[in-house]
């Protein structure tokens, strides 16, 4: 019996050895279980801000603003291009056909109205030359018909019939010799050249000349000596008067209601200059099929030829309509690790409280709150950077 004592206390003792570290691990995995089960409300509780305290000598550097609803205009920042005022550009075709003979201008350069821009030799300038020598030859020999048989009828030398008659063809070579006169015209031909053909003086055989319908430069020339052009069908140049440009610029959705006519403008080229000054003077009614764009015509002036046809300009068009809404300074609006904005608001424990706010559009230097804030809410303004400092420590 003595024997088997010890025997037994030996296999307890192994027993008691392989078991413990199956304890131990149990212990562990749940320990771990717990500690598991209680992060997620630690780190809860770390996310959720505080409200800021500080001593009475750190307010003294916290500035406070008691925003309030407020009027303001909003402002709308798109892209245009650069066009020509169509108001003050054309596109010169050809009035008459044939060969160009010389070409008088070149682009870029300043042309006055009725300043000579090519010669062609075109038989269309010789007909309606010839075509009103005969209607003046015509009508002066009616005229004086119609003055005889004027004093002939007064003296009752030949009948009525034969005055009304008389009268009549005068009339009619009148209208022909003016229809003649307005055929030149529309061919560009100079007073002068007219004033030759009447009095009987040769011209130049078969030489029509293109003149500037209006005052401008030109900004394209398309054809050059011996190009073949057809009347009415050939474009020659274009001239604008570039003082003066349009600037189309793109709006969409709501900006829409904001622009109306007469609102003033601020076109960027992009240069060291604040910018050129502009006003609206259309909103059109048609959507661009492409960009589900409308364009807003911006007229500006371009006395120093900055603006080039074509060319990509940044647009901001102040509406004139006044709205009202919580507006505050840019200084005090932060973004957290996600980006999103916040200010910090006085709270009513005397500390500042983290509020997240949505950032609308810019007016200036500071931003509207569409949701966030409410009136009277007082919002640090200066120092805000230094509560975050404090909150994230």
């Amino acid at each position: 019996m003595k024997s088997e004592l010890p025997s037994m206390a030996r296999s307890t003792r192994r027993i008691s050895a392989a078991l413990l570290p199956v304890f131990a691990l149990a212990v562990l995995m749940s320990m771990a279980a717990c500690s598991s089960k209680a992060e997620p409300q630690a780190t809860t509780a770390a996310d959720t801000p505080q409200n800021v305290t500080l001593t009475s000598a750190q307010r003294e550097h916290i500035h406070l603003l008691a925003i309030a609803r407020s009027s303001f205009h909003r402002g709308i920042e798109t892209s245009g291009v650069v066009d020509f005022d169509h108001d003050r550009a054309t596109q010169v075709l050809a009035p008459f056909s044939g060969p160009v003979t010389q070409v008088l201008v070149s682009q870029g350069e300043k042309v006055r109205q009725g300043q000579p821009l090519a010669r062609v030799n075109s038989p269309d300038f010789a007909a309606a030359a010839g075509a009103y020598r005969k209607a003046l030859a015509a009508a002066h020999a009616a005229d004086q018909v119609a003055a005889t048989d004027r004093d002939l009828f007064a003296h009752q030398a030949i009948s009525e019939r034969e005055h009304a008659q008389a009268q009549s063809d005068a009339i009619g070579a009148d209208a022909d010799r003016d229809a003649a006169l307005q055929a030149l015209l529309a061919l560009h031909v100079d007073q002068q050249t007219i004033a030759a053909i009447r009095e009987g003086k040769p011209v130049a055989h078969g030489q029509g000349v293109i003149r500037a319908p209006i005052a401008g430069t030109v900004v394209e020339k398309s054809i050059a000596p011996g190009q073949l052009l057809a009347a009415g069908t050939t474009p020659c140049f274009t001239i604008a008067d570039t003082s003066q440009m349009w600037v189309m610029a793109q709006l969409f959705g709501d900006e829409l209601d904001t622009v109306k006519n007469g609102d003033d403008a601020l076109v960027d080229i992009g240069t060291d200059s604040t910018g050129i000054h502009g006003k609206v003077t259309n909103v059109g009614a048609v959507v661009d099929p492409d960009t589900r764009a409308v364009d807003a015509r911006v007229l500006v002036d371009n006395p120093d030829g900055a603006l080039k046809r074509q060319m990509y300009v940044r647009v901001r068009i102040q509406s004139s309509e006044a709205r009202t809404g919580l507006l505050v300074p840019v200084s005090a609006v932060l973004r957290n690790d996600e980006n999103l904005p916040f200010v910090y608001v006085a709270a009513t424990d005397g500390g500042y409280a983290q509020r997240t706010v949505t950032l609308g559009e810019r007016v200036g230097d500071r931003f509207l709150i569409p949701e966030g804030l409410h009136a009277g809410d007082k919002v640090v303004v200066d120092g805000a950077i230094f509560l975050h400092f404090i909150q994230t420590q």
